[in-house]
């Protein structure tokens, strides 16, 4: 749960936007996307791979570029 203070006379924009901030950095809203559907530990670990094949390639790339 995040908790966010509100300091006396403050307005409500700036709390606002540290709990959004705060939201982003926890990636609340990917877990909740994520959990949706429930996925195989093994379909997880294969995306995984496959994404860390691209982004090793898409390095080499730029290294040769």
């Amino acid at each position: 749960m995040i908790i966010i203070p509100i300091k006396e006379g403050e307005s409500i924009e700036r709390p606002l936007k540290r709990f959004k901030r705060k939201f982003e950095k926890t990636q609340g809203l990917r877990q909740l996307r994520a959990r949706r559907y429930f996925i195989k530990k093994s379909e997880k670990r294969r995306e995984e791979v496959l994404r860390a094949a691209y982004k090793q390639r898409k390095n080499t790339l730029e290294d040769q570029a």
